[in-house]
């Protein structure tokens, strides 16, 4: 078996896995801004609304809804190119998890910070958005980072509408090479390349915005 075949094979993936948590982002990050800041916020229905949308992308299986969006939406007349449907969802979901993060570090700010603003004069948004924002997301962003690392490895499930990531590229070889153990081993070994290097910037960036509450030792 030729290891660098394998590797080359994988890698020629790695572009649709990229792509797919980059857009994925775009669909994540205000999603969970948005939905986090407004269930922290809301009250009565509209609290209730809010809190059903983030717990249905939450709560959905991501495979169930990747067909969904990919093979139902065309029989509603709404056809999604497979990359917009498989960032979509895995984004949203994303989004999801992370709108928890962002509304319960919102709660944990003391009360004093919100008086505190009030005693300058400050309006309720310019609170939220100069005084409790800034500081809810420096103590969220070890949840951003395990966040991002769970878009990262659910690209692994994009395959199965068609894209042609990284995890494709492994089962098109072994379906040739009929080598899963070198094949697979270095799948896993490819995600954890592109998976460690984002805990360990998290870990740098956690020190450098946090630097009070210090960071784990070791891997």
């Amino acid at each position: 078996m030729n290891m660098l075949h394998i590797w080359l094979g994988i890698l020629r993936g790695l572009g649709i896995t990229a792509q797919v948590t980059a857009y994925g982002l775009v669909f994540a990050v205000p999603f969970a801004l948005v939905f986090g800041v407004a269930q922290f916020l809301a009250t009565g229905m509209t609290r209730f609304l809010v809190t059903a949308v983030i717990e249905f992308w939450r709560s959905s299986a991501v495979v169930v809804l990747l067909f969904f969006f990919y093979y139902v939406l065309p029989v509603m007349g709404v056809t999604l190119s497979a990359l917009t449907v498989s960032a979509l969802v895995l984004g949203l979901n994303t989004g999801g998890y992370a709108s928890q993060a962002v509304r319960a570090g919102l709660q944990s700010l003391p009360a004093g910070q919100r008086e505190a603003g009030m005693a300058l004069g400050l309006s309720r948004p310019a609170i939220l958005l100069l005084i409790e924002l800034p500081q809810a997301l420096v103590a969220m962003s070890p949840t951003f980072v395990n966040n991002l690392i769970q878009l990262v490895k659910a690209t692994s499930l994009v395959s199965l509408v068609t894209l042609t990531d990284m995890t494709f590229r492994a089962k098109e070889i072994a379906q040739t090479d009929y080598d899963p153990v070198a094949i697979y081993s270095a799948l896993l070994l490819a995600f954890f390349v592109v998976c460690y290097p984002i805990a360990l910037a998290g870990r740098w960036l956690e020190a450098r915005v946090n630097p009070g509450r210090g960071t784990p030792r070791g891997i």
